[in-house]
């Protein structure tokens, strides 16, 4: 799968892993787009909008309270395991577009949330936030200061954690590897992360069972699941410690 690249595996010591809702759907967290998403039985317009959680917050918080709690419930795959012991290989920045935690919870120690996460709670007013592991029993959620509380992710329309964006352009434009994992790379400005690699000449892996539209601008297409093809990636590594 990997054999035409082994020989390169010494001379990688950065590595950025991107990652989209293919990894997490191999943990039985369901995508958005594909034929079991999240927006089959729902208009993702009357759900994932600042305006649409004014205009209902209850049905907003209904709906992320089910999310939350297939989420906690969910385990780290395979993949995501794999991407956290690279990290005895080479220094590893992980910049996801998953909101649900697993790479943190399989080990990885360096994880950008490009679109926040689901597990934290924050003030659509205030500066309050917090991470609240157990289900929202009154919905919607008041904050202290009398305003209601909102998933800190981001929603349709909503620009991206500002300093957690800067840090990922960096960290894209220093890598020597760039693996794009379980993402459509339809979603911007996420999909602008391999130019940005390509521009410091890094090499472009993608792992996704099916093409995307820059599967062309790839050095090397693995049309695979994460939990199958990122264990035999590591497994270059180990090889490459023991020789």
């Amino acid at each position: 799968m990997f054999e035409s690249i082994k020989d390169q595996i010494k001379n990688i010591n950065k590595i950025v892993v991107v990652t989209g809702a293919g990894i997490s759907q191999e943990s039985g967290i369901p995508t958005f787009r594909g034929k079991d998403g999240l927006w089959r039985n729902y208009d993702a317009m009357k759900l994932a909008t600042i305006d649409a959680f004014y205009d209902n917050p209850k049905l907003v918080w209904e709906w992320y309270n089910e999310r939350r709690k297939n989420i906690f419930q969910a385990q780290p795959n395979q993949g995501h395991k794999a991407i956290a012991e690279l990290e005895k290989y080479a220094q590893v920045i992980v910049l996801t577009q998953n909101i649900d935690g697993l790479h943190q919870k399989a080990g990885s120690s360096k994880v950008l949330e490009l679109h926040g996460s689901i597990v934290t709670i924050k003030c659509s007013v205030c500066d309050y936030r917090e991470e609240i592991l157990t289900e929202i029993s009154i919905l919607p959620p008041l904050c202290k200061c009398g305003n209601i509380l909102r998933p800190d992710v981001v929603w349709f329309g909503e620009i991206l954690p500002q300093n957690v964006w800067k840090n990922a352009i960096i960290f894209a434009s220093q890598c020597d590897l760039m693996i794009v994992v379980g993402t459509s790379l339809v979603v911007s400005p996420a999909n602008t992360l391999p130019i940005y690699a390509k521009q410091n000449n890094s090499f472009l892996i993608e792992i996704n069972p099916e093409n995307t539209d820059m599967s062309i601008d790839m050095d090397l297409v693995i049309k695979n699941t994460s939990a199958v093809a990122l264990p035999e990636f590591v497994s270059l590594f180990k090889k490459n410690s023991y020789d």
